[in-house]
């Protein structure tokens, strides 16, 4: 018995250790079976996790991507529309170069004027004003379009925001939804260095989100800011072209009024000046009668001292103071008188007709001063006819300036 013993203890030895390594075998590929199991669902949950994760990434990189590209679209709309309205004011700016140009010629012209002429009246006041509009106008106009091309820059600089921005998200969408393709089949798929470092230059999605907040506000503001300056713009060069042709209405209704008051006063005087000329001739003749009055009267003296003289050779008792001589010596004497006064009246009258012929000239230089005075209001209203044509001609009917400042032409038929 003693000798079967050892070969019994090997054999349940070598049992306990069978079963205990099957036991051990068993436990270990029922846990390596879990862990299978557990591996295989961790994996697939954390795949189906990320592709949602990057699903989600990639419809909110497209609602932001299809915002801004929305934002580019009317920023590129409004730097057109604020080109447009930036044209318009240049082009309103370079109109303005008529009315100036005919504003000075117009105060230069009737700088010419001529004696009491040359005043300053309500027409040279006018004229004045008008350049001062002009001149202010041109002034207001290169301020907006100064405003106007900070604004573009501005709009520019954010459409190249938008751009890059744009440029930036459809990259971005392209590689996460390339990401959501790729798996374990893929080509390039291998083992990375260091994939989880966190690469430079790298912001968080809290920065990320604010980014693009505050891009869609500064575009935002910028197009609102644009609006106004558009709104500037129209609102002035309409403000510019309403006062402007209002002191033109005023300047030419000066200048017509002047030129009547003129045409006025130059019909008096060439009624005074014919009458000044009847006056003379009628002097003239006079002075001629007068004249010849005298000379009868000079004849009459001499017939008369000449009988005196011819009575004074009497002799003897025959040279006798008689009525004859009373009578002749009081004809000499009333004919002096008469020809003492014939004289004075002559020159009288001479002296009247040189007053009146100096009035006269003076009557007629200031109807040439007129006449040239209202040739020169006539040629400076004609001149103002340029006023009426190119940029600030306006609208030839009242429907048209109606539709023009309704802005509804694009929405009327075309005929």
């Amino acid at each position: 018995m003693l000798t079967h013993l050892p070969r019994v203890c090997g054999v349940a030895n070598l049992k306990n250790v069978a079963y205990t390594q099957r036991s051990d075998a068993f436990e270990l590929r029922h846990s390596a079976r879990n862990l299978r199991n557990e591996t295989r669902i961790q994996t697939h949950w954390d795949t189906y996790h990320n592709n949602d994760r990057l699903s989600d990434r990639v419809a909110e990189l497209d609602r932001w991507r299809e915002k801004m590209r929305i934002m580019l679209g009317r920023v590129v709309d409004e730097i057109q529309a604020l080109r447009e309205e930036k044209s318009s004011t240049e082009r309103d700016l370079d109109g303005h170069i008529t009315p100036l140009t005919v504003v000075t010629e117009c105060i230069g012209m009737r700088d010419c004027r001529l004696g009491s002429e040359l005043t300053y009246d309500e027409g040279d006041t006018e004229l004045k004003n008008e350049l001062c509009i002009v001149e202010n106008n041109q002034r207001l106009l290169r301020d907006q379009n100064q405003a106007a091309w900070e604004q573009l820059n501005r709009l520019q600089e954010v459409k190249f925001k938008l751009e890059l921005d744009l440029t930036d998200k459809d990259e971005a969408q392209a590689i996460d939804a390339h990401q959501l393709q790729v798996d374990q089949h893929c080509g390039d798929v291998s083992f990375k260095t260091d994939p989880t470092r966190v690469p430079r230059d790298s912001c968080t999605y809290g920065n990320w989100l604010e980014y693009c907040e505050e891009l869609v506000a500064l575009t935002e503001n910028t197009l609102a800011d644009s609006f106004s300056i558009r709104e500037s713009l129209f609102a002035t060069r309409e403000k510019a072209r309403n006062i402007l042709r209002a002191q033109q209405d005023r300047t030419a209704h000066t200048l017509r009024k002047r030129i009547f008051e003129t045409q006025r006063a130059r019909n008096e005087l060439e009624y005074q000046l014919g009458k000044m000329k009847e006056e003379m001739a009628k002097c003239l003749q006079e002075i001629e009668t007068l004249e010849r009055a005298h000379d009868q009267k000079t004849e009459a003296l001499k017939v008369v001292e000449t009988r005196l003289e011819n009575r004074a050779q009497r002799s003897g008792m025959e040279l006798c103071i008689d009525e004859s001589y009373h009578g002749l010596c009081d004809e000499v004497q009333k004919l002096r008188d008469t020809i003492k006064t014939l004289r004075a009246k002559i020159d009288a009258t001479k002296t009247t007709y040189n007053s009146l012929r100096d009035h006269a000239n003076k009557i007629d230089q200031d109807l040439q001063n007129k006449q040239h005075s209202l040739m020169t209001d006539i040629r400076a209203l004609d001149l103002r006819g340029r006023l009426k044509t190119g940029e600030f001609g306006g609208l030839p009917t009242q429907t048209d300036r109606n539709i023009h400042l309704s802005r509804v032409e694009d929405e009327i038929p075309k005929t």
